[in-house]
């Protein structure tokens, strides 16, 4: 048992494996609205548009959770003013903001004399460089997310699956869509210290989409989302400890294997409940006749 437990002995193992739960809560929580509503894409396009607010950070010495909420935040508006544009599709929006704020973070980093900014931390994620200053932000995010999260259950529940009937209800579906923007880019924000924008999405939709199939009602895939990101964590921090891989990818593939994984016992369950769905029933067999003929 020693292989299991010796990569969690060290400091910076440990604090890895809390961040790593910490962040896999706050992906449950907006990554079940994302895999509801299919806003894969607008996952993809902010967690890349961070680049300009991380790249400010660096070059000034600053916090680069800090500079992401500040690029996050920025993404967030645009898309929602973009969204709000008729004439304008919703994919076009975010797609050109996509392209904008890469473009500027690239800027950014090409106008550095001395090009000191390190992406690869970025783009692939350094769990393993967890501070426990960034273990107390994630616990403030993980707060604020259970609180959006609470206090805007009912207007996102009814956001998911019928706009209309959130503003039939006096929902306000355009702030319910802007404060669930709002979660996801908090939720972004602190995922891509731990596997970086490029894998962002590996907490963020892959635990969600794996607690679909076995949940019932959102808390239900909210709950189970949170304990298939916490296993990927520990089993991709042990992985990547015996196999000398990079931690965040290896946390990121091992959520998107569970993905697959879950999906492939569903599809066997339910062709095993058609299956004995299909047996024909037995029919009783007519008991015989008790009837003696009639005596001459």
């Amino acid at each position: 048992m020693e292989w299991l437990t010796a990569p969690f002995e060290v400091a910076f193992v440990q604090r890895a494996l809390w961040a790593g739960i910490l962040v896999s809560a706050i992906c449950a929580l907006a990554g079940t609205w994302v895999v509801l509503r299919g806003m894969a894409f607008l996952g993809d396009a902010m967690s890349h548009g961070l680049l300009p607010g991380v790249a400010v950070a660096a070059l000034l010495g600053g916090n680069l959770l800090v500079g992401a909420l500040v690029s996050a935040a920025v993404m967030t508006a645009g898309v929602t003013v973009l969204g709000r544009t008729r004439r304008l599709s919703q994919d076009t929006g975010i797609g050109l903001l996509f392209v904008g704020m890469l473009s500027l973070g690239v800027i950014i980093v090409s106008r550095s004399q001395s090009f000191a900014v390190d992406l690869t931390g970025f783009l692939f994620g350094d769990v393993l460089a967890v501070r426990e200053s960034d273990l107390m932000l994630l616990a403030v995010a993980l707060l604020l997310a259970l609180l959006v999260s609470a206090l805007g259950h009912r207007a996102f529940l009814a956001l998911a699956f019928d706009d209309r009937k959130a503003r039939t209800l006096g929902l306000r579906p355009r702030l319910a869509h802007a404060v669930l923007l709002g979660l996801l880019a908090l939720a972004i924000v602190a995922s891509f210290h731990i596997v970086g924008t490029l894998l962002v999405l590996g907490l963020l939709i892959a635990p969600p989409a794996a607690a679909l199939p076995w949940a019932r009602g959102v808390s239900g895939v909210m709950t189970l989302a949170a304990v298939l990101g916490a296993v990927a964590t520990f089993g991709g921090l042990l992985l990547s400890w015996h196999l000398s891989t990079a931690a965040g990818a290896t946390v990121a593939a091992l959520a998107v294997s569970l993905f697959f994984l879950s999906h492939l016992a569903s599809g066997f369950r339910y062709r095993r409940r058609a299956h004995r769905d299909a047996l024909p029933a037995r029919t009783a067999t007519p008991d015989a006749p008790t009837t003696r003929p009639n005596e001459i």
